[in-house]
Parts: structure tokens; sequence; C-alpha cells
């Protein structure tokens, strides 16, 4: 077996990478790239360039999700004696990168695993897009199919969180006329190229800026952000009273009113003397 000197302990070292700008590179994550016995990538041309930056003449393995099972084996064989780094094309792996079976498996084997915090393009895009941070759901990419991709975004249009997904140019369009049709014309923001020299981030509605994009459409890494839906309008009388009929049937008049009152967000007490007045 060979000896390790790379003075790092043995194990897997999960490095985000930039996602444009080389300068993004963490100091802390170019010392694993010089020091990593060997580096687990997802496309050796690209990863050569970063390598060359960070001052690293380790050997690249390639690795992927879809790599054979005795690539990731022998990966995860490595790390009980040796450092092994994992880095995708672009920002933070396993993050609609490869990485997750290699984690998975390392860890199922006991090996030690490191992150090393970086870059990231839905967070970057998040800190551009001037919408509701508190609450987020990274989409990935949506499926290309119009029933699939219509049922993914039918199965969040309720989530009050505003929605982060990628995007690739030719699809732009496209997807975000489906997003307007399946969660409603929502305020949201396109964001491209971040980091790099022709970062954009539009801003509008679903609508405008699919209408936007629709006979130019974009180069580069695209993140769609979008907001959460609006405030629903105040339950009506006659919603109110639709509700507590029909709780009415199944429930006594207390109960009824307090399930009612919670579904619809109105006051209890009214709710209870009007469940007494229907029931009578």
């Amino acid at each position: 077996m060979e000896t390790r000197t790379s003075g790092l302990a043995p194990g897997l070292y999960i490095v985000a990478g930039p996602i444009g700008n080389l300068g993004d590179l963490t100091p802390r994550g170019a010392e694993v790239l010089r020091l990593a016995d060997v580096v687990a990538v997802e496309d050796t041309r690209v990863s050569a360039r970063l390598l060359r930056h960070a001052g690293s003449d380790r050997p690249m393995v390639p690795y992927h999700d879809h790599s054979a099972d005795h690539v990731r084996i022998r990966l995860i064989e490595r790390m009980a004696s040796e450092s092994v780094a994992l880095l995708s094309d672009a920002g933070t792996p396993l993050i609609s990168d490869p990485g997750y079976k290699l984690v998975r498996d390392a860890r199922a084997a006991g090996r030690a695993i490191t992150t090393l915090p970086g870059p990231s393009a839905a967070i970057a895009a998040l800190t551009l897009s001037g919408l509701p941070t508190d609450r987020f759901l990274f989409m990935g990419f949506l499926p290309s199919k119009a029933k699939a991709r219509g049922d993914a975004l039918d199965e969040v249009a309720a989530l009050r969180a505003t929605l982060v997904f990628y995007e690739s140019g030719p699809r732009l369009s496209e997807s975000l006329s489906a997003m307007a049709a399946h969660l409603g014309d929502r305020d949201a923001a396109v964001s491209r190229e971040i980091s790099k020299t022709f970062e954009e981030t539009a801003t509008g509605t679903l609508s405008e800026l699919s209408a936007r994009y629709a006979d130019a459409p974009p180069k580069g890494e695209i993140v769609v952000t979008v907001g959460p839906p609006g405030e629903a309008p105040p339950a009506s009388a006659e919603d109110a009273d639709a509700a507590l009929r029909e709780a009415l049937t199944r429930l006594s008049v207390s109960k009824a009113a307090g399930e009612v009152a919670k579904k619809l967000g109105l006051d209890r007490r009214t709710l209870y003397d009007r469940a007494t007045e229907l029931k009578g």
C-alpha cells in the first residue's frame, strides 16, 4: 500500500469550489486541494484549472454519481489510509452535483468526513433576488417533460417559501411560463453568470420574465428564484357557513367551531355562536 504523505488525516474532504470567480475558493479549500492524496472530480478538464490556481499538483480521479460502483468502492477503500478530496465542476458538491452516493457509502463504512463550506449558486442567487430568505426550498432542475414539470410545480405551489431552481438558457422561457401557470404569476428573479464578468439579475413577475427571454435565451449558468404565494384573501361569511355546516355533520357545535376557526383563521367564539344558530 502506498505510504500517505499528505499531512491530512485520512478520510473524505468535501471541497466547495468557485461558481465563477476563482478568487472565491477559500484558503482552507485551496490547502486541502494541495495536500490531499487524491482529488475526485466531476470533470478533469474543468478541475485542472482550479487545481492550478490553488497551486495543487495532486492526482485527479474522475468521479460522478453514475460512475461504476468499483470506482466509488475503491475511493472509500483509499479513505481508510489516505485523504480524498471531492470537487465538483462548480460550487458545493452534492447540490445538484455528484457526491451523494460517495458520502452515503463513506459514512456507512465509518470513514471520517469533513466539509469545507464555500460558494453555492442557489444561496448566492437568493441573496441577489430581493425575495424573502427566511424560508426557501431548493428544487434543482425541473423535469424536461411538460407533465412531470407541472406535477413537480403543483406539489410545491402552496408552500409558503421562496423556491429556487436551476435552469438552462434554451429552456428558461418555457420553464418560467410553466411556473406562472402552476404557481401563479409571482415575483421572481433570474440570476445568471454569478460572480463572473457578465453577472446579471433580472427581476419581475414570472410572465414578464418569460416574455423577456422568449426570443433571447440567455447564456451561462442560471438560477431562478420565485417568491412565496401571496396572502390568501380572508374567508367570507359564506365560506364560514359552508365549512360549519359540513363540520356539524361530524362534530359537536364546540368542536366544529374549533376546527373551522383553525382552518379559516377566524374567531372561534364568533363561529361558536354561528354554529349554534345553524344547528338550531
